[in-house]
């Protein structure tokens, strides 16, 4: 029984003495998974200047919107699946459909934006689906793994029994920016970050690696859609409260009357006309 203790302290000793080594090494390991596309890339290429923004917007109610993911422009970066894209679109749409100041949602497909197309393909896009504004999604997905032989670990009576394993930590963030089409000028945004971290053997790391990406943008999404409709509302309340903001809200030709934010009145006449237009359907 002494032996067996001293085999088990001395087993001890090596794996803490390895996990300060392997704690040293660096805070998250190499990255294995990297996907990324980003609205500055798309917008503001470095061949066309950044508008300016003394103009004042007018926004005419109810907005006609669309909303598209940037595409993806710098070499060797992944792209989300375009049936993952489209999902998460028509989520993001859902959400908003029963917001009576928008007369209609586009889902734009992807191969009518052009990587660094900027605001000469926005508008292209604008005109061909008759938008007001647009909603552009982007994200940033860096998925790290860390190879760590202590992860899984029993102990028997003749010391440590060591399954090699990997941790890995998935961070994700997906951000929407919302852009006037005619002013060029940017609305509002909102952000959806996600991070998961998991320790597994190899054998299972392949499927782990594919769910837990797709996962990260759901819970991302889970995380922006409340947080896009927050900054709506609140950037609703600046546009009636701020006479200073570069921002007009107008009634559009045959549309309802609003002071600065459409009114109770107006939401329930666009609501009245909705169910009757469905009932008809």
């Amino acid at each position: 029984m002494v032996r067996i203790g001293k085999i088990f302290t001395s087993s001890f000793i090596i794996v803490l003495s390895l996990a300060i080594l392997g704690g040293c090494a660096g805070m998250y390991g190499q990255v294995r998974n990297r996907q990324a596309a980003s609205v500055v890339e798309y917008l503001y290429p470095a061949s066309q200047p950044v508008p300016a923004s003394e103009t004042v917007t007018r926004l005419k109610l109810p907005v006609r919107v669309g909303i598209a993911f940037v595409p993806a422009g710098r070499m060797g970066v992944k792209q989300i699946p375009e049936a993952e894209r489209n999902a998460m679109l028509e989520r993001v749409k859902a959400s908003f459909a029963e917001r009576p100041f928008i007369s209609k949602i586009e889902v734009i497909p992807e191969a009518y934006l052009q990587p660094k197309g900027g605001f000469a393909n926005l508008d292209q896009v604008a005109r061909m689906f008759q938008l007001d504004v647009v909603c552009l999604l982007s994200y940033d997905q860096v998925q790290y793994a860390d190879d760590n032989a202590l992860s899984i670990l029993y102990w028997t009576v003749v010391g440590a029994y060591v399954i090699p394993a990997t941790k890995y930590s998935t961070h994700t963030l997906l951000d929407a920016a919302v852009f006037d089409v005619e002013s060029r000028r940017l609305l509002f945004r909102a952000p959806g970050v996600s991070q998961a971290d998991a320790r597994l053997p190899p054998a299972s790391s392949s499927n782990y690696t594919r769910q837990s990406l797709n996962k990260g943008f759901n819970d991302a999404l889970d995380a922006m859609i409340p947080a896009l409709h927050g900054e709506l509302d609140r950037f609703r309340e600046r546009v009636k409260n701020d006479p200073e903001m570069m921002v007009k809200v107008e009634p559009r030709a045959g549309g309802v009357r609003t002071g600065g934010a459409i009114d109770l009145g107006a939401l329930a006449l666009l609501l009245g006309v909705g169910v009757a237009y469905a009932r008809r359907r």
